[in-house]
């Protein structure tokens, strides 16, 4: 792949360097021509000086070949612009956008831009780490209407199935972590002592599904 990123401050210059380390081409466009030290000496890819919305400055950037933009500068007005430059000017369908503003983020989420709302991410961590298991999830769409829990197996369930308990909590486990890797359950699945389930629910089912992980299963 080959990513335009506009924004070569910390978040913009870790994300370039990721890329790169797996093979992609990168472009990084700032306006300060300094930011591009962050890179350090060892980044191969394109830095490119100017505004990361200007057409002109995507061009140098490659945009026209690009499979993906990400627009992670400190300012939200430029990088829903440029988001939303790289979307309907250029065609790029991977298109993410930082947005510090969560209200104005969930807009153009429906506009199909996606963005990575950034104070509302890590205030939610916070809130997941201070409240009851289950008071937040790990993970909740942008309608509402979905969420994604991370869930440490109760002894009840140790030894049952993991379709059992799909089907008594109207569920999907996602994956499980068990012993340091990930796991895709099937239905020949046991649940083991220490795992940690990953479990996808709708939102109004949420109170019932944690009433069914905590009493355990129930004879059919």
């Amino acid at each position: 792949m080959h990513v335009v990123i506009m924004g070569c401050g910390r978040v913009g210059s870790t994300l370039a360097r990721s890329l790169e380390d797996r093979n992609h081409t990168v472009a990084v466009i700032d306006s300060e021509p300094d930011a591009f030290r962050r890179l350090g000496p060892g980044f191969n890819g394109d830095k490119i000086t100017g505004i990361g919305f200007d057409q002109e400055v995507l061009d140098k950037a490659g945009i026209r070949r690009a499979d993906a933009f990400a627009a992670v500068s400190s300012g939200d007005n430029s990088n829903i612009i440029a988001a939303r430059v790289a979307r309907e000017t250029f065609g790029i369908q991977q298109v993410v956008a930082r947005i510090y503003d969560p209200g104005r983020a969930e807009v153009y989420q429906r506009l199909g831009i996606t963005t990575v709302a950034t104070v509302k991410w890590t205030a939610d961590q916070v809130l997941r780490r201070l409240l009851p298991a289950g008071a937040e999830p790990d993970y909740r769409d942008p309608s509402g209407t979905i969420r994604l829990d991370q869930l440490p197996v109760t002894p009840a369930w140790i030894g049952h199935r993991t379709v059992e308990l799909q089907e008594d909590s109207r569920c999907r486990i996602a994956w499980i972590d068990r012993l340091g890797e990930g796991v895709l359950p099937t239905r020949d699945s046991v649940i083991q002592e220490g795992d940690l389930l990953h479990v996808v629910m709708r939102e109004e089912n949420a109170q019932h599904a944690y009433q069914v992980f905590a009493r355990g299963p129930q004879e059919h």
